[in-house]
């Protein structure tokens, strides 16, 4: 099992492979995985396609600064700062800067966890 990722590794394997989605290449790549958690490095240029995803995520910003877009609420962000998204929910980046990358964390179920 792998417990150690550098950024120097994580951005030598990005873009990834072309796709629709990505037809200049994934700007994303696995750093780190164990069970129901992954870790990513995501570096998006010019704009941010992703679409909702299935767990709950939270983004550590590495380098930049911008916009997430999340349920069409603006929320600034620089480097050093973290943000949570919910499972399923519609956001993205705007408005971010050329060194804009960010570490991501996906963990927990399909459909996110409940709050109590």
């Amino acid at each position: 099992m792998k417990t150690k990722a550098t950024v120097e590794e994580v951005l030598s394997r990005i873009p990834g492979p072309i796709t629709g989605e990505w037809p200049m290449g994934e700007r994303f790549a696995v750093a780190l995985a164990h069970g129901s958690m992954s870790v990513e490095y995501y570096a998006p240029v010019g704009h941010d396609p992703q679409t909702p995803h299935e767990q709950d995520e939270v983004y550590f910003i590495h380098h930049g600064t911008g916009e997430l877009v999340i349920n069409g609420e603006r929320h600034a962000f620089k480097a050093g700062d973290c943000l949570f998204v919910a499972a399923s929910v519609e956001h993205r980046f705007e408005n971010f800067s050329i060194d804009f990358g960010t570490w991501v964390v996906f963990w927990g179920p399909k459909g996110g966890e409940r709050s109590g």
